[in-house]
């Protein structure tokens, strides 16, 4: 059979096929999630995410030197603290676990990009993301504690804040605070798009922050939505939003796609700890290849994001150095 155009001529050798590459991961690429608790000498496995721990601020040095070893330069962290508020106010507290685990990792390497989670989930006794009037969360009064609670992580010394709470104007209102308290430098990452999930059950358990009651749909998205992204993504935009995250990821890699290709701005996928949960799970009892998880973090990769938070960071970095 005569054919001219045989795809297949770029496929056979394996130079050839690295050399047409168009999506490529890196460790670079990866953002390591890292749950901090109060105590010392604490390395607590969680459950429901086989070979991710709560850890202690004593263990962070180890975690940041192994991370660095294998090129990955940047981690998100959260809080699990031993007190809670009605408003989350605890979060605002300079002497806070994250505050503390902030300065404990520029102490090990100030190279390290620390990016700070902010919402009040973990440190509302109800769970939620901000505060309760008339049954539901106040938009306003939670974005007024989201500003105290950037501020106190920027003064701690964070590279990066990351508002997940998804309360409508809060990236307006921690841009103009963060900028009056000269943190103009400061990048805000924000969860624009983040659906309200069941792939969010794992993280819930690892952070402590299920809601005593109700849900969160009435401030996270309806994952039957699309279009509705495209305007949150576009309002954090407008609002001074420096890259938006997008959560989860595997089951949204459309929503990804669609606002990486109308916005020219940074896009972050969050891996999430339900998608994590069900590949590890198969994987140790070998139902399916290991390899399944660079296949999936690199589906993220082409439909369109810049980088990946992944509680797969290690284990893939340390593949990717050594292929």
């Amino acid at each position: 059979m005569s054919q001219k155009v045989r795809l297949r001529r770029l496929r056979y050798n394996k130079i050839v096929r690295d050399l047409v590459e168009d999506t490529h991961l890196r460790p670079q690429d990866l953002i390591y999630p890292i749950f901090v608790c109060e105590g010392s000498n604490i390395k607590k496995e969680i459950n429901s995410m086989p070979g991710q721990f709560q850890v202690s601020i004593d263990n962070l040095s180890s975690i940041c030197n192994r991370l660095l070893d294998l090129n990955v330069k940047s981690v998100i962290l959260f809080g699990v603290p031993d007190k809670k508020d009605g408003e989350g106010k605890v979060a605002q507290d300079e002497n806070g676990i994250v505050q503390r685990a902030v300065q404990e990792i520029k102490k090990i390497n100030s190279d390290i990009l620390v990016i700070v989670d902010l919402c009040h989930c973990q440190y509302t006794t109800h769970g939620h993301c901000g505060t309760i009037e008339n049954g539901d969360v106040d938009n306003d009064k939670t974005v007024t504690n989201l500003g105290l609670q950037a501020i106190s992580l920027a003064k701690a010394g964070a590279d990066v804040i990351a508002p997940s709470d998804m309360m409508d104007g809060r990236v307006n209102h921690l841009r103009t605070v963060l900028d009056k308290n000269n943190f103009e430098k400061l990048p805000i990452f924000s969860y624009s798009v983040k659906y309200a999930s069941a792939f969010y059950g794992p993280f819930r358990d690892a952070a402590e922050n299920s809601p005593q009651s109700g849900d969160r749909k009435s401030y996270q998205m309806n994952y039957k939505n699309s279009i509705e992204a495209l305007r949150e993504a576009e309002t954090d935009i407008n609002e001074g939003a420096d890259a938006l995250i997008i959560k989860p990821a595997m089951s949204y890699l459309d929503i990804i796609y669609r606002v990486k290709s109308k916005f020219n701005i940074p896009v972050i996928a969050y891996n999430v700890s339900g998608e994590y949960s069900m590949v590890k799970s198969a994987t140790e009892k070998k139902w399916i290849d290991k390899n399944i998880i660079l296949e999936i973090l690199t589906s993220m990769k082409r439909a369109g994001a810049n980088a990946i938070i992944t509680y797969h960071a290690i284990e893939i970095a340390d593949y990717l150095n050594n292929n």
